[in-house]
């Protein structure tokens, strides 16, 4: 249950979000709807690949994606004038598709018995693959690549639940709201890991 419940949030909060990136980009409707189900569904595309699940598997999702298409076009009909709001919101959605995903994705592949180091890279596969294609396809510089902290908190879910320090419902939950928190507090207060710039000669 708790897998499907953060599975929707995941997919709401992705579709939503590369529907936003995409309209500002100034796509047309088809772009739309391409940027915001790539978002949805890229990164647990690539972790299927990775841990051994048929790429199939996605087309079995009937329900998300029909929860992904209300999504995105809920957002296109939106009125302007509170789209404008949305680089406070967009950052607060993704927030919860990175958690969201990143716990789904740890849960998956420690189902699937795999050890601590492919729990954490599904975890972080699942929880920014999709953010990353959606960067892309938008031609911008990724943000799990910049050194605002992104990807090290979906890298926490997976540790936390590869070690199985959460295991049932409430622990998940729990752990939800907390890498959400970090995650919007690292973006608030402009945390960054240390990164290095080479001088240009």
């Amino acid at each position: 249950m708790t897998w499907e419940v953060l599975s929707m949030i995941g997919t709401i909060a992705f579709a939503v979000s590369g529907a936003i990136v995409a309209m500002e980009e100034e796509y047309d409707i088809l772009g739309v709807y391409i940027l915001g189900i790539v978002t949805a569904f890229g990164g647990g595309a690539i972790r299927n690949l990775l841990i051994g699940v048929p790429v199939s598997a996605l087309w079995e999702q009937g329900l998300f994606f029909q929860i992904a298409l209300i999504s995105i076009t809920a957002v296109f009909l939106f009125p302007n004038n509170l789209l404008k709001h949305w680089n406070r919101w967009g950052n607060f959605t993704d927030a919860i598709g990175l958690s969201a995903f990143a716990i789904q994705g740890a849960m998956y592949a420690a189902d699937m018995n795999h050890p601590l180091s492919a729990v954490i890279v599904a975890a972080v596969l699942t929880g920014s693959g999709g953010g990353i294609i959606r960067d892309l396809l938008a031609g911008r510089k990724p943000i799990v690549l910049r050194s605002e902290i992104y990807a090290v908190w979906a890298i926490l879910a997976g540790v936390i639940i590869g070690l199985k320090i959460a295991t049932n419902s409430w622990e998940l939950y729990t752990l939800f709201i907390l890498v959400t928190i970090l995650r919007v507090l690292s973006y608030t207060y402009d945390w960054k890991l240390p990164s290095r710039r080479l001088g240009v000669h």
